[in-house]
């Protein structure tokens, strides 16, 4: 594996807009079935410090569909995007922590968009060596913020990181079911299995009216006021697993 901060930590600039990048795919090879277990949660002393944090600090819904980002993303870099370097620990992170700033107190101590505080927020513990000792470098600290504050941004011009690519199509994925034939039917199932949404569909919905209501300029109004919650409540993919 390349040694290149750039690459490691997936800051490499790929096409913003989605359906650019992925109609530029050959994907000859039918969608693989990849399992859980195929996509272990990375067991180094930084990765297990911002889980034990995540799991301290958000809702079991929020906190499940964080790692079901984590298992549907790296099963769609391997299927479409094998040549991407970024290490599993740096998308672990900023799966953890794309929507900490969604809890009831980030969501009620800031003005900020969510996307935004939760940056912040990650860039802060990521770098802060107190009260546990593993931080991480610079370049990954800021990669993983990066991608959290434009989790969201979803648009069809200009250029993303690569593990912000990532970060998007796994959440619109288990957050509204698009890009579907990414995914193998068994592998959100074992997922679901493993991380159950618990009705994530309406709590999320709730969750976006909840910030709107506090903050009308909020970022996720760029996604439709009415028409994000709408797309999110009407997930048919994930409906069975609800």
């Amino acid at each position: 594996m390349t040694s290149d901060p750039e690459t490691v930590y997936g800051l490499t600039p790929v096409p913003a807009s989605a359906s650019a990048l992925l109609s530029a795919l050959s994907l000859s090879s039918e969608v693989p079935f990849i399992s859980v277990d195929d996509t272990p949660i990375p067991q180094t002393a930084l990765a297990q410090r911002v889980e034990a944090y995540a799991r301290s600090h958000l809702p079991t819904p929020t906190y499940n569909h964080s790692l079901r980002v984590y298992h549907y993303g790296l099963a769609i870099k391997q299927y479409a995007f094998p040549s991407w370097g970024f290490t599993d620990e740096t998308y672990f992170l900023a799966c953890l922590l794309h929507d900490i700033g969604t809890t009831e107190e980030n969501l009620n101590k800031t003005k900020l968009s969510f996307e935004f505080c939760g940056g912040f927020l990650a860039l802060d513990l990521l770098q802060n060596p107190f009260p546990e000792g593993a931080v991480a470098p610079q370049d990954q600290a800021e990669s993983v913020a990066e991608a959290i504050i434009r989790h969201q941004d979803l648009r069809e011009t200009g250029k993303i990181t690569a593990v912000g690519q990532l970060l998007q199509l796994a959440t619109i994925f288990d957050n509204t079911g698009a890009h579907a034939h990414l995914v193998h039917p068994s592998t959100v199932e074992n997922v679901s299995k493993h991380y159950p949404r618990q009705q994530w569909s309406q709590c999320f919905a709730a969750t976006i009216g909840r910030e709107n209501r506090l903050k009308p300029w909020a970022h996720t109004t760029v996604l439709g006021e009415e028409a994000f919650p709408a797309k999110v409540l009407g997930n048919t993919l994930m409906a069975p697993y609800e």
